[in-house]
């Protein structure tokens, strides 16, 4: 992946072999990262469930377990199945200690039902997953598939392509950071420029949106971030045609988390 020039369509396999090397180093990479852990609570969050034991829900890209935390944090007691398609970041998630009610399973987007992988399930979170998928389509309506009626999705996810200011921004923090940073660390800076190409060419928000709404999710709704990552990462929430927006399977405290407003960049 290394290398300038325009990126191929994104191949899921080398994606994840790519973070395989990656694995042992990954939660020192984010973790120097102002506000990722915060972020993810965020998107968790305004998933707006009810709170309590017993709810089934479904983390995909769990990578080293970030979004599993977040999940947990926001709905404690609930059961979750934590997916990624990559060995070693799976690796790294399953040596933190974890509640009984969480599994980590080995699986690509599309091998979920081989995986043993099965809803409905009362939440999805998919972070920084969508980008990377092969076909986005086809993920998002195995997403919705994978959903009880009603049942919301929370995608967490970079998106630029709208925003000339945005782009920017993102332009000068991966070069002047997160590529140098990661490539001194790493000794390879191939996943990060990944990284740089792959967020300015996925959709802007108007066109994910779109694309969830083509998928048959309802109720589309898009938040940012606060800090550098302000229009630059959002949370992405819609939801399985089928139960009313006042269903008690919904929180209404949170349901309609206002958007933060922008912070002084701290990178």
């Amino acid at each position: 992946m290394a290398g300038s020039g325009k990126s191929r369509a994104v191949d899921p396999s080398t994606v994840a072999k790519t973070f395989d090397a990656h694995a042992r180093s990954y939660d020192k990479l984010v973790g120097a990262n102002p506000g990722y852990h915060e972020h993810l609570r965020l998107s968790a969050k305004r998933m707006g469930l009810t709170k309590g034991s017993g709810m089934r829900l479904l983390d995909l890209g769990c990578g080293t377990g970030a979004s599993t935390a977040a999940l947990l944090d926001a709905y404690p007691g609930a059961q979750v199945t934590a997916v990624d398609a990559s060995a070693e970041m799976l690796g790294q998630a399953r040596r933190k200690n974890w509640p009984p009610g969480v599994r980590f399973v080995h699986s690509r987007m599309e091998d979920l039902d081989r995986a043993g992988v099965q809803g409905p399930f009362d939440g999805i979170l998919a972070a920084y997953l969508v980008r990377n998928l092969k076909d986005r389509d086809a993920g998002l309506a195995r997403m919705l598939e994978l959903l009880a009626p009603g049942a919301p999705l929370a995608v967490h996810e970079y998106s630029v392509r709208d925003s000339a200011r945005s782009r920017m921004k993102w332009n000068l923090v991966c070069g002047m950071v997160i590529i140098p940073m990661g490539t001194l660390r790493t000794g390879s800076g191939d996943i990060y420029r990944y990284l740089r190409r792959s967020v300015v060419e996925f959709d802007g928000v108007s066109a994910f949106s779109d694309r969830m709404r083509r998928a048959g999710f309802e109720d589309i709704r898009v938040q940012t971030m606060d800090g550098w990552q302000t229009h630059v990462v959002h949370t992405f929430l819609g939801r399985r045609p089928g139960l009313a927006p006042d269903d008690p399977l919904l929180d209404p405290e949170v349901a309609e988390v206002e958007t933060p407003p922008e912070g002084v960049p701290a990178v």
